[in-house]
């Protein structure tokens, strides 16, 4: 009598190749598609916005009043002395982040002045932001 063998069949391996293929796929899509973010440098934001979101509480503030004066460290400063105190705050150890708080009846030109010259000191991120907003 001869017995016979039976062969078992494995029908419960999965083929992960594929899925490996389709995950370097959407890595790779990611990676390409997140450098198209930093277009928008300066972010402004107006009181009817609903869509502000919370600043770190390390960043520096910069204020402009309806007159145009300017505001670092609540002291009135000139807009070509902003650079030199952004670059102090930085050099400090302050956070790269400036936030320019301004009122709505400030002139554009001032208010580009003023974000002009926080980034020619080195700051990394400004942000423009208005009285509602700024809590």
């Amino acid at each position: 009598m001869a017995l016979r063998l039976k062969r078992r069949e494995k029908s419960g391996d999965i083929d992960i190749s594929p899925l490996i293929d389709v995950v370097f796929i959407l890595l790779i899509f990611f990676m390409v598609s997140t450098t198209f973010v930093k277009d928008a440098q300066v972010d402004i934001e107006r009181p009817s916005a609903k869509s502000g979101t919370s600043a770190s509480t390390k960043a520096m503030r910069i204020h402009i009043d309806r007159t145009g004066q300017v505001y670092v460290d609540d002291s009135p400063v000139k807009a070509w002395m902003v650079q030199s105190r952004v670059r102090d705050h930085l050099r400090d150890g302050g956070e790269g982040t400036v936030l320019v708080i301004a009122d709505r009846r400030v002139e554009a030109q001032k208010l580009i002045e003023v974000v002009d010259q926080c980034r020619l000191a080195g700051a990394g991120d400004v942000g423009v932001v208005t009285d509602a907003e700024a809590g």
